[in-house]
């Protein structure tokens, strides 16, 4: 399997020709924009490896802690980690999932710490609907499926990678 440094490279190397072809087909210089910052961020933020005390999961810096539930869970390499299909949705929606819950918990600590009343499940429903309109004023109303297609992508050169050096090793195409 290609090193951290190999995958860091590809993504690095992927993103202009990311930013060229979606261009090609968008002929928008902001959505294209969006897609490869994107890119970047699925092959360096969130790739497969983060099942692993892995490049990607050290990013996270003093906020990786939220990854080890998802660490612990899969097993490393597994389909729904390095799966084409599903691997960068799981991340992205136990991603926020995780940032939810962690939002919660410290609107809890702030509501006993000050006496004030706890925040419901609908405050949080409303935030997350005003961050995506936000979004869709601020990216363009298809800015998050673009941030989805940049992310998959990126992820996906990391998992293409992996074939690859698997077979270059056996002879066999597998993870």
């Amino acid at each position: 399997m290609p090193s951290g440094k190999t995958h860091d490279a590809i993504t690095i190397i992927l993103a202009a020709p990311a930013f060229a072809i979606t261009y090609l087909v968008t002929r928008d210089v902001w959505l294209s924009t969006i897609v490869t910052v994107a890119f970047l961020a699925g092959g360096l933020l969130f790739g497969p490896d983060l099942d692993t005390v892995s490049k990607q999961y050290s990013r996270w810096r003093f906020i990786k802690f939220l990854w080890f539930p998802y660490r612990t869970f899969f097993k490393h390499r597994s389909r729904w980690t390095h799966g084409l299909i599903f691997g960068t949705l799981l991340r992205v929606v136990y991603f926020m999932g995780v940032a939810t819950c962690v939002a919660f918990l410290i609107a809890y600590a702030f509501a006993a710490y000050t006496g004030g009343e706890l925040p419901g499940i609908w405050d949080f429903t409303r935030v997350w609907t005003t961050l995506r309109e936000y979004s869709d004023r601020a990216l363009g109303v298809y800015g998050l499926i673009a941030i989805l297609i940049g992310m998959w992508v990126g992820a996906a050169s990391h998992t293409f990678a992996d074939i690859a050096g698997s077979y270059i090793k056996t002879g066999r195409a597998s993870l």
